[in-house]
Order: structure tokens, then sequence, then C-alpha cells
């Protein structure tokens, strides 16, 4: 998995029952970085650069590969697939032409020559193809791993994008994204602190909201759809924050200031979002990256009170950090059984749906 944070790519070994044996991250070189970052906009020779991207980003992944393996002491002909997401550079979906699409580069077939695994990959088209977002995939996955059969529960995935999948203990799971997650958060620490991100949401945690800055971002018309619905940067980019302050002068605002409105940000649509869709939740489970930024998880627990738990995702057996790689190895392995990997209810598509296309390595 390689995300909007553009960080890297997380691997994880799984067994047939979603339980991880190992797991590696590889850090994306700055001028790949750099690139994938500029792949979101339109370019010159876009077609160009994007192959290219997409062969290197392969070669990235195939490394994961291998580290985890080894890792585990295990060989590629052990391993029955690789599930592999790719980076999403463009999203926009029921756009265009009613069906839009969704773009995640990656050489599924340098993938299976590099690593001897068969790949499933593009797992987003289908679900597209049927009418739906193609976002959030994880829900399912969730709902297979996470889900409670005594308690109303949710979890809270914090990559770039925030995302909610509902799993209430009685009726079928649900989910959308609810807004950015770290993606606006890091690309202020990068733009103005020459910081990857705010760890543990320490600079977030010296500033003050501002009222005024923080009721600008939610008026943006995205939190007012209702569900099916998914953003990406295609939205939530550096040009968002630049209109967000009002001017160019980024200097009116004080750093850890505008870190904290936007944590705030994150934090207060996630938990609107959580009331109005599941009132009676008793369980949210933080995953992702932002679950070991502190500040923003204590901001969570005021906003929600005392009658809900937030716990990290590793209180119920998974790594925050490895939870989405194993979804996306789940939903390798659900092609391959020949299973839908959708949700209808969360992206809106016509109905279930097989999700993948299958490079064999053989």
């Amino acid at each position: 998995m390689s995300g909007t944070s553009l960080d890297g790519v997380d691997a994880v070994l799984a067994d047939e029952s979603s339980h991880d044996l190992a797991f590696s991250h590889v850090a994306f070189e700055p001028r790949l970085r750099a690139e994938l970052l500029a792949l979101n906009r339109s370019g010159p020779d876009e077609l160009h650069r994007a192959a290219l991207a997409a062969n290197a980003l392969s070669r990235v992944y195939a490394q994961a590969t291998r580290e985890v393996c080894e890792m585990a002491g295990m060989t590629a002909g052990q391993v029955r697939a690789l599930g592999a997401h790719g980076q999403t550079v463009r999203h926009q979906p029921q756009a265009h032409d009613d069906t839009g699409y969704t773009c995640q580069l990656l050489n599924g077939a340098l993938l299976a020559e590099l690593t001897g695994i068969d790949v499933v990959c593009d797992l987003r088209s289908r679900d597209v193809a049927a009418g739906g977002q193609g976002a959030p995939l994880v829900p399912a996955f969730h709902a297979a791993r996470f889900g409670s059969a005594t308690q109303d529960r949710a979890v809270l995935n914090l990559g770039g994008i925030a995302n909610l999948s509902l799993l209430p203990a009685c009726g079928n799971a649900t989910g959308f994204d609810c807004g950015p997650g770290n993606v606006l958060i890091d690309q202020w620490c990068q733009w103005r602190l020459g910081l990857a991100y705010d760890a543990g949401g320490a600079i977030a945690a010296r500033g003050q909201v501002q009222a005024a800055l923080l009721a600008r971002a939610l008026s943006d018309p995205f939190y007012a759809l209702p569900p099916p619905k998914s953003t990406g940067r295609d939205l939530f980019d550096e040009g968002w924050v630049m209109r967000w302050l009002g001017q160019a002068d980024s200097g009116a605002w004080r750093d850890e200031d505008v870190a904290a409105t936007l944590t705030e940000l994150t934090a207060v649509t996630a938990v609107q979002a959580l009331k109005r869709h599941m009132p009676t939740v008793r369980q949210l489970l933080v995953c992702g990256g932002g679950a070991y930024n502190t500040y923003m998880e204590s901001r969570l627990r005021e906003l929600l009170g005392t009658g809900v738990d937030v716990a990290s995702s590793a209180t119920a057996g998974v790594s925050p950090d490895r939870v989405e790689a194993l979804a996306f190895a789940w939903l390798a392995q659900s092609l391959l059984s020949r299973q839908p990997g959708n949700l209808p209810a969360v992206t809106g598509a016509k109905g279930p749906r097989l999700l993948g296309a299958i490079y064999l390595a053989g």
C-alpha cells in the first residue's frame, strides 16, 4: 500500500485468516515522491512521466515485498498472491461523462516479473465502472476483521484522507471518506517548517484553534455531501490551503495555530460524521499514521465525550500502520476466491463486484 500521504510503501505478509506475520516500510526517494506528487496535477508529457513513475513505484513495491518475505523467512514461491494498491494520482469518479475514473499508477506486469508472485492490482476501477466511487474499499475488510456482535463500533482510518467504517452490531457495515486526514497537516509542516509531518501532534498542541479559519474550512461543500462520497488530493491540496487562508501571505498566521486548526478540522469532521451516521457508537478504533498523533487522539476523545471508547486498532490485534496494507492483501484473497470486494452501500456501485486484475507470474 502507498497512500495519499506519499511517504512510502507499506507491505504486510498475512495468512489466510488476515493475521499479519511480518511488516516492512520502504520510504520513497525524494525524486520519486516529488514526481508522484506532481502527477496529481496536469503537466507536460504526462503519459511518458506516468509510465516511468509506475515502473519506479513497482520497483519499490518489489523491494518491500522482498523485505517482508525475508522477515518472515519465506520465499516468493510460498506466497499465493500480492495485492498491490498502486499510487492514486487522480480520483474523479462519476465525473466528466457520468462514469469518471480513478487512476492508481503501477505496472502490475513488471511487479509480477520482479517478485515472481501473482499480482492483483487495479482494485478500484471495476467499482467505478459499476457506478461507484471506487472508495473507500477498506470498510469491507474492517467489518471482517473488527466487527463486533455486542457493540456498535467504528473504525477511523487517518491516512492522508480520513475515512470512517461504521460497523453496527446488528446490521450492515457502511462507510465513507469524511475529509482530509493527515494530508493538509503534512503539507503545512513541509511547506512552512521543513518537516515531513507533525510528530505526535506536538506543533498543533502548542497552537490555538482559530475559530474563523475553522468555520471557513467547515464551509467546504464536500462536508455537506451525503454518502456515498470519497475524496483525495484532487480537492484537498496546497491550492485548497491557500484558498482557505484567503491570501498568499501565509505569514499572517502563526504556524502552530494553522497546524492546530487543521488538526481540529480533521477531528471535528470525523466526529460530526460519526455522530450523524452512528450516534450509538460505543468504540472508535483509530488506524493509519494519524493514530500516532497523540494530540489528535486527545481531540477525538474530548469531542466524542466519555460515552465512546477511543482506542488504537492495536487493541483489536492489528497495529495502526499495518491495517490498510492488510486490507489490500484481503482484497487480493477475495478476488482469488471469487468473492466481491466492494460494499455497494459504501461506494454506491450498482452491486457487489469482483475487484482487481491479475498478472500471473508463472
